[in-house]
């Protein structure tokens, strides 16, 4: 007998002389047993609608199959908490947030570049815009930016990105302060592609701006939601699911125009920082959003473009959403990371025409 078995024994004897329970004695001379911790992911959310399905179905849903807790943040901005965190300790495994916001992570190193299908299967199943190289991580949804419009007001269903223009809609039109939105900003380049020469044509949509005063501005979308409700304004920049959410038992008299020249991409994208303690569960998350039957869920709650191309919505929804080939062909991705580095002078530029 090695010296080690004859403590147990001892140490088992005098724990039965002394009445030691059996919990006790169970943990005594035997080896010790370690406990899976479990595993924390952190990640970023919206709230609204969206939030409320997250909390209620989808995240519980994550918690139970992978035997994990998920700490979720939606209080928004998200980017001034990650850049304050420790890169090797970041307060986010997952960044949900749109594109021009990820190009800025990345840039600084809080976000990976690119994430391939060895690391997320269902990516093999996206459509291409999901992973272009526009994007930095990966596409979950995408909405249309476009012309919201009221239906009551007389006037013709727009059909060019010009028509936000009619001087008929003057005082009645509506936008956004560029330097904090980013549907704003997206606009201000389609305005370049319009009237100019492309996308990056400044000169052109600093023109095309100036000749949309008077307008009425907004900091976020919601918003824009509420002005065309209430009909303050009878057209604006919006994207297609703050119009189409609104329909059935909250019919309003509001409509959503693709306009000829495209529709810009509102992409939700997913990313991981490379800091992450938990990057596989971080990656089996995403992985896990891009689920047909989660993103089916998540599509019809808020009238999201799911990116899956295997996802088969209700016919209501698949008839209004960017669900085939042809429809995703309209969407206009735009440079994020070139505007990013202009971001400045365009900020103070566009403040002196609106402002002027």
């Amino acid at each position: 007998m090695g010296n080690e078995q004859g403590v147990a024994m001892i140490s088992r004897r005098k724990a039965l002389r002394s009445g030691v329970g059996l919990a006790a004695l169970a943990t005594v001379g035997a080896p010790s047993i370690l406990h899976a911790q479990t595993k924390t992911l952190k990640i970023t959310t919206w709230g609204g609608k969206w939030g409320e399905v997250m909390k209620a179905t989808v995240l519980p849903a994550f918690e139970k199959e992978f035997k994990c807790t998920v700490s979720a943040d939606q209080a928004f901005p998200f980017l001034p908490k990650l850049q304050v965190s420790p890169k090797n300790d970041p307060i986010y495994d997952v960044l949900h947030t749109n594109s021009n916001e990820q190009w800025n992570a990345v840039v600084e190193g809080l976000v990976m570049n690119k994430i391939t299908a060895k690391e997320v299967p269902n990516i093999a199943d996206v459509y291409p815009y999901a992973v272009s190289e526009k994007i930095v991580g990966v596409t979950i949804f995408t909405s249309a930016i476009g012309l919201g419009y009221r239906t009551d007001k007389g006037l013709a269903k727009p059909t060019s990105w010009k028509d936000l223009a009619d001087p008929k809609l003057a005082g009645a039109r509506g936008g956004y302060l560029i330097p904090v939105n980013s549907l704003g900003q997206a606009h201000l380049m389609m305005l370049g592609k319009v009237y100019g020469k492309g996308l990056t044509d400044l000169d052109a949509a600093y023109k095309a701006l100036e000749a949309l005063k008077p307008i009425k501005l907004v900091d976020f979308t919601g918003q824009m939601e509420k002005m065309l409700l209430s009909a303050e304004v009878s057209m604006g920049v919006i994207h297609d699911s703050g119009v189409y959410r609104y329909e059935g038992a909250n019919m309003q008299p509001v409509d959503f125009a693709s306009p000829s020249e495209g529709v810009l991409a509102l992409e939700q994208v997913l990313n991981v920082t490379p800091g992450s303690k938990v990057k596989e569960l971080a990656f089996a998350y995403i992985d896990y959003m891009l689920r047909p039957d989660v993103q089916k869920l998540l599509a019809e709650a808020v009238w999201y473009s799911p990116a899956n191309r295997k996802v088969k919505l209700d016919a209501k929804y698949d008839a209004k959403l960017l669900t085939t080939p042809e429809k995703v062909a309209t969407l206009i991705q735009p440079d994020w990371k070139w505007y990013n580095a202009r971001r400045e002078d365009i900020d103070a530029r566009v403040t002196k025409i609106l402002k002027g």
